[in-house]
């Protein structure tokens, strides 16, 4: 996330398109996205993304001046370095945090804390890559379109509902927090923004046989949303096999809660039924 406190080697730095940059300088943001974050000493905190070091200076501050930061973009790296020259625990990692191992970072048996300022066009892909570090993670803090937290926090029955709520929702607690708007960065984007936490469960609340069965069976019942279950699992599920789980073929797909779809996983797997499994959650598509 990036900063309205712009050292000389910043001043001429134009936010890039193909990075994604919007960068963070309303002071009142900052502070209530800090506030949610609550960075305490001995924290092992992760930025993704932090851009101008908005956000960073106040982590520094949180955490006595240790943090690691990931950043893609190579010509705002000297800037950082010069800004926080003497915090001794301040680590740039110059990497796609799309390809990093998150799993470096880790030391002794502090979790890692992961915030970001997440690039539109990537935030789905990278939160998934964040999650397969699960175990590792205690919290993670985003900013992203307002959309992809409706998607990510959304409910049964909710239009926002879908793939990207369940598989997200199957790994971790998911916590709208805030919303943030246009004006509050440089240069404006055209969408709304949220705050979203994301808790990675210790333990799953509805594990899955196979969690690469339970995402394709999510991807073929939302194949058309309109359609109702009969319709859209029809090549892999009977109406009858369904009923045998208590789950009405004639819903639509957005009725069905994360425990609905496990259950007719599981009941693909224990039936040795074949599904393609293919897709990885990491390429959800940003729309559905």
């Amino acid at each position: 996330m990036s900063s309205k406190h712009k050292s000389q080697s910043h001043m001429g730095h134009q936010a890039r398109k193909r990075f994604g940059q919007n960068f963070l300088h309303d002071p009142r943001v900052i502070n209530n996205i800090v506030k949610s974050i609550r960075p305490k000493a001995g924290d092992n905190i992760v930025e993704i993304g932090p851009g101008m070091g908005a956000i960073t200076e106040e982590l520094l501050e949180g955490t006595s001046g240790y943090l690691n930061v990931v950043e893609l973009d190579r010509d705002l790296i000297p800037g950082l370095r010069v800004k926080f020259f003497n915090q001794p625990g301040f680590q740039i990692h110059e990497a796609d945090a799309l390809k990093f191992d998150f799993a470096s970072l880790k030391k002794d048996d502090t979790p890692l804390r992961i915030v970001g300022n997440l690039p539109y066009n990537i935030s789905t892909p990278l939160i998934f890559h964040l999650l397969s570090y699960s175990g590792l993670v205690k919290d993670m803090h985003f900013m992203l379109q307002k959309e992809v937290v409706q998607r990510l926090a959304a409910q049964p029955g909710d239009k926002n509902y879908g793939r990207l709520s369940i598989m997200a929702q199957y790994r971790c607690q998911v916590q709208h927090l805030f919303d943030v708007g246009p004006g509050a960065f440089k240069p404006a984007p055209k969408v709304d923004s949220a705050i979203v936490r994301l808790l990675p469960y210790t333990e799953l609340p509805h594990p899955a046989k196979d969690t690469k069965v339970l995402s394709s069976v999510v991807r073929t019942a939302f194949s058309m949303r309109r359609k109702t279950l009969r319709n859209n699992l029809k090549n892999i599920i009977s109406s009858d096999a369904l009923e045998s789980l208590s789950i009405d073929p004639g819903l639509r797909p957005e009725r069905l809660t994360l425990e609905h779809y496990v259950r007719i996983s599981d009941y693909l797997v224990d039936h040795a039924i074949e599904i393609d499994r293919n897709q990885d959650d990491e390429h959800l598509i940003e729309h559905e």
